[in-house]
């Protein structure tokens, strides 16, 4: 009972650095907590509706044609009744209206009787989708009505078909399973589909049959039938719970990241932690001199000091966990639009636990070196004389149990150990570079010699004892750079690819030319115009070593698992340039020549010489490497990642495709005029797909930032809990600043002046190490034109700074309030 009157009686003496204590703990938590139910949430989404999802117990997928061998056995399968089967092919072409000259690329799917063997196709008239899709007959998007002025009950024009659009679709149970769509979704019969005469050899079409077993217990062994007869690196033979989508892809690769960005945020709490527990212990520092003075033991002391911190511990935990709740709500509506529809997220208890467990190391992990340091504390404090506190022998055991856990949390949420020691590395040297600055800035202020007096005594403030300068500026440097990155990368691929569209890129991609139309296309086109031609091709092994394709499709990046399109010719593109070798190809090397794009190196190290064996329509295929390309400028100009000599590939299975830069007001009719003629040729306005980019690129950057903004708030709790430790100190300044006939106004100049040198100290250092890291960025990783945004970056800083004055002014309301006489009341009393 008396250590709860004691705990009671501690928190309410110190109720500020408690509640900065708590929050500190709880913004721990906040951000790896939520994110992980939501993760949690959303791969059980996935997993409970994985049939829904994929609308199948089984999923055949190809880009070409389904060879014999997998036909014939599933034909087998299908007269024994073990299961049954629909076809889904999905290819863009574009959609005209049939008394119009407008048109449209839209996602068109054709579908087999039966589809979907699981979930249903929403419609708007709430009619059923198997009695409504018929021969002659569309169902369409709402959007392709109103981008194309048309009513259900009117004409549509496919290829050269003419169908009634017959109603519209509001979802589909397999439509997550790909993220991104350049056009509306078209839904025809697939008794419709030679009608259309749009695909021919070659022709980009996804192939897909969707099987479902008669009896659940035979799944395994009708896939494992499957996947014998397939071939390997060409067709995908999976179950529902084995399937991929894009959608799940999108969300782990996203969510991998932001939980890169809540193990930063929980680093920055952490330091958060030590800085208000610090403020809490200096409260306490004479009560802890009395205690010393009459007899009680350290052992004493620091067991009842660690009952106050653990009942703060638990608050914060439990306020973490609930802000964790909350944000879990407020999660699907900042993801609005890249969630599925249906998906439904719920509260995971392991999220739950995880968050307990993870609450108790945080607390005990970053209290206890303050509260060992309480040994230190000499009865002579009751005086009011400063105590050192000097490292200690426990300081380098618990920063190395604080660098382990922190390796730890990196590993355990990314469970990647490469990636993750390169996050630990990368954040080591941001940290390190902050302090590096810090320390710099502070030795400049420390000897700069000014001559207005507020200015000199705001800088001498700086370094007051127990004064967590250095950790504020660290801290705000570090997370305000990470924004700041964040904010100036978004804001070049808005100025490359959105607002102010490459003057010298094409806007129109002219797809699945065939070769036969190559002369009557060039003439209707009336534009000089370069064809490239695409050969659809796998890669099956490198230097005679196999492609590990379940290895490679578990990389988060490109990979050699996927179909290629493969391109001959024999010259560099005016945007390429050799890196390796002398030219395309060697003279003097007999046998087929392939020229790699560096790209491919980030798959696999390869050289000049190395030899990768391909898999072109079925034959095999080994090529040397004789050269290795790159890019000289960033543009959205055709690259092929690899290039054959012609002899090779001319006489394959191929088709064509050209890239034009069209004057905005002809895109129109030149699309209408080459779909009306050339039916089966996909038109891409790429101004139009920028545009849905952007709006994607917007959404994740609002998310990334919603998250990155709670290492802000690390930063300002940091400041707020240094100058509750550094209370004492600068009421006794202010009193002293008044006893010698300053003015209120004055004080509060000295402290504005404070908060304005660390603000812009903190800001500037962050913005210069953004402009850097978003620099590299540009050039090096997504290799697009870097712009300064000088006036953007002005204003980051300006509204950086104004927050921590801000904060640093309010926090300071109480100290500027006391009276003098009643400071030097208590300090006669004492």
């Amino acid at each position: 009972m008396r250590r709860v009157h004691f705990i009671r009686r501690q928190i309410s003496a110190s109720l500020h650095q408690s509640v900065l204590f708590v929050l500190c703990v709880a913004l721990s938590l906040v951000t790896l907590v939520s994110l992980s139910g939501f993760s949690r949430s959303v791969h059980s989404s996935f997993l409970k509706d994985a049939r829904v999802l994929h609308a199948a117990d089984i999923i055949l997928h190809s880009h070409s044609p389904f060879a014999p061998p997998l036909l014939k056995e599933l034909a087998a399968l299908e007269r024994a009744k073990a299961v049954t089967s629909a076809r889904v092919s999905e290819f863009y072409s574009v959609v005209r209206a049939a008394k119009q000259t407008n048109s449209l690329l839209a996602n068109v799917k054709v579908v087999d009787p039966g589809y979907p063997f699981y979930g249903t196709v929403e419609l708007a008239s709430g009619r059923s989708f198997p009695d409504i899709l018929k021969p002659g007959t569309v169902i369409v998007e709402q959007s392709l009505l109103d981008r194309l002025h048309l009513r259900v009950g009117e004409r549509l024009k496919i290829g050269s078909a003419v169908s009634v659009i017959i109603d519209v679709v509001i979802q589909e149970p397999d439509r997550p399973v790909n993220f991104f769509s350049l056009g509306p979704r078209v839904l025809i019969p697939s008794h419709d589909l030679a009608s259309l005469d749009l695909l021919g050899k070659g022709s980009r079409v996804n192939y897909t049959i969707l099987a479902k077993v008669s009896r659940e217990k035979d799944l395994e062994q009708i896939t494992a039938r499957l996947k014998t007869s397939a071939l390997q690196d060409r067709e995908r033979v999976e179950t529902f719970r084995t399937a991929d989508s894009g959608v799940k892809r999108f969300f782990d690769n996203f969510l991998f990241f932001l939980n890169l960005i809540g193990i930063f945020t929980l680093l920055l709490a952490g330091i958060g932690i030590q800085s208000s527990l610090t403020a809490f212990l200096k409260e306490q520092e004479r009560t802890i001199a009395i205690m010393k003075a009459v007899g009680a033991k350290s052992r004493f002391i620091v067991t009842n000091y660690f009952g106050v911190i653990s009942v703060l511990g638990i608050m914060g935990t439990l306020l973490g966990l609930g802000a964790s709740f909350s944000l879990e709500t407020i999660l699907p509506r900042l993801f609005q639009g890249l969630l599925p529809a249906n998906m439904e997220l719920t509260i995971s208890r392991m999220a739950v636990a995880e968050g307990l467990l993870l609450g108790f190391v945080v607390v005990v992990l970053f209290t206890i070196l303050p509260l060992l340091q309480l040994n230190e504390v000499k009865p002579r404090a009751i005086f009011g004389k400063q105590e050192r506190i000097g490292k200690g022998r426990f300081t380098m055991l618990f920063t190395g149990m604080i660098l382990f856990f922190f390796i730890a949390m990196v590993l355990w949420r990314i469970q990647e150990m490469k990636i993750g020691m390169y996050f630990v590395l990368g954040v080591g040297l941001l940290i390190a570079i902050s302090l590096f600055c810090a320390e710099g800035v502070l030795l400049l202020l420390r000897t700069k010699r000014i001559r207005n007096l507020a200015l000199r005594q705001a800088l001498k403030g700086l370094f007051r004892p127990r004064n967590a300068t250095r950790s504020i500026m660290v801290t705000l440097i570090a997370s305000l750079a990470v924004i700041f990155s964040i904010t100036l990368v978004e804001k070049n691929l808005n100025e490359t690819f959105v607002r102010s569209y490459p003057p010298d890129s094409p806007n129109m991609f002219f797809i699945d030319i065939q070769h036969s139309q190559k002369n009557a296309f060039t003439k209707e086109l009336g534009i000089p115009s370069i064809f490239y031609p695409i050969v659809r091709g796998t890669v099956l092994a490198v230097n005679n070593e196999q492609i590990d394709r379940e290895q490679e499709h578990q990389k988060r990046g490109d990979n050699l698992a996927r179909e290629f399109s493969l391109t001959y010719r024999e010259a560099l593109l005016e945007d390429e340039r050799i890196v390796a070798g002398e030219g395309l190809f060697k003279k003097d090397w007999s046998g087929p020549q392939v020229s790699v794009m560096d790209t491919v190196l980030k798959m696999r190290d390869l050289k000049i010489g190395d030899a990768i064996t391909f898999r072109i329509q079925g034959i095999p295929v080994e090529a040397r490497i004789s050269s290795i390309r790159t890019r000289t400028h960033a543009s959205l100009q055709p690259f092929f990642y690899f290039v054959f000599q012609e002899e090779i590939l001319k006489d394959a299975p191929q088709t064509l495709f050209t890239a034009l830069r069209v004057e905005k007001s002809r895109i129109a009719s030149l699309q209408n005029r080459i779909v009306e003629k050339f039916p089966n040729v996909s038109v891409i306005d790429v101004t139009e797909t920028v545009q849905v980019f952007a709006k994607i690129m917007s959404r994740l950057s609002l998310i990334i930032n919603f998250f990155t903004l709670f290492s802000v708030i690390a930063g300002i709790l940091i400041i707020i809990s240094s100058i509750f430790a550094t209370r004492y100190t600068r009421i006794k300044e202010a009193v002293f600043f008044t006893i010698l006939g300053a003015r209120g106004r004055f004080v509060l100049l000295v402290f504005a002046l404070e908060s304005l040198v660390i603000g812009l100290a903190s800001g500037g250092i962050a913005l210069l190490l953004s402009q850097i890291g978003s620099w590299v960025i540009c050039h090096y990783a997504i290799d697009v034109p870097y712009t300064l945004f000088v006036g953007s970056s002005m204003i980051m800083l300006l509204v950086t700074t104004m927050v921590v004055i801000a904060v640093g002014l309010g926090a300071s309301i109480s100290i500027l309030r006391h009276k003098p006489a009643a400071f030097l009341r208590e300090q006669t009393e004492e």
